[in-house]
């Protein structure tokens, strides 16, 4: 097990994704970050907030840093990765839309669930990725998709920020992200990293 002081996210990162909301590719990642807080693992309960009345899925992979890094290379990013997670960012969409940024609607309690078990031994830029809610496939695309790539997403995030062993960056999600309630089971799927299934409660 490992224990993020931080979650950092990334927007906008799949060019399908991006081709499916009409927007412009951006010249330099967006990021953004949830708390320690919001995490949960396998099995446990997504908490719907009486807050939001638009909660959504999305499929992220999630890359867990090895070593305390800052200011390294885009070659040496691989070498500070301990492994990779299924993620899930899950986003009360009213509220972000309503808010015009990200911290509330991203922030809740069990609003970051990540696997519990870092892969390793496998290359991120080729993954396939699906997320599936009470069993039907919502999104599918592979990380070759990807607009900015793991070992630059690291090395960016590391020009900026001290990271430390365990923290996590989620790397953006592919298109098809959409709505769950209470009483739905959400499941998100790596190509060799594995599966991530949450249900979502009330």
């Amino acid at each position: 097990m490992y224990h993020p002081s931080k979650i950092i996210c990334v927007g906008l990162n799949y060019r399908d994704h991006a081709a499916e909301l009409a927007m412009p590719l951006p010249v330099t990642p967006i990021i953004f970050m949830k708390p320690p807080t919001t995490i949960i693992h396998e099995n446990q309960a997504i908490i719907y907030p009486a807050q939001t009345n638009n909660l959504h899925y999305e499929a992220e992979l999630g890359v867990v840093i090895k070593n305390r890094i800052k200011g390294i290379t885009e070659a040496q990013a691989a070498e500070n990765i301990a492994g990779f997670v299924c993620a899930n960012d899950v986003t009360a969409r009213d509220l972000q839309n309503q808010d015009g940024q990200w911290t509330r609607a991203k922030s809740f309690d069990t609003f970051c669930p990540l696997g519990s078990r870092p892969a390793t031994g496998i290359n991120p830029d080729d993954l396939g990725i699906k997320l599936l809610l009470n069993g039907q496939v919502k999104q599918q695309s592979r990380t070759s998709n990807m607009i900015f790539k793991v070992n630059y997403l690291v090395a960016f995030i590391a020009s900026i920020m001290t990271l430390e062993p365990g923290d996590v960056i989620i790397t953006g999600t592919p298109p098809g992200v959409g709505p769950m309630r209470p009483g739905d089971t959400v499941a998100v799927e790596i190509e060799g990293v594995g599966r991530l299934e949450n249900r979502v409660l009330a």
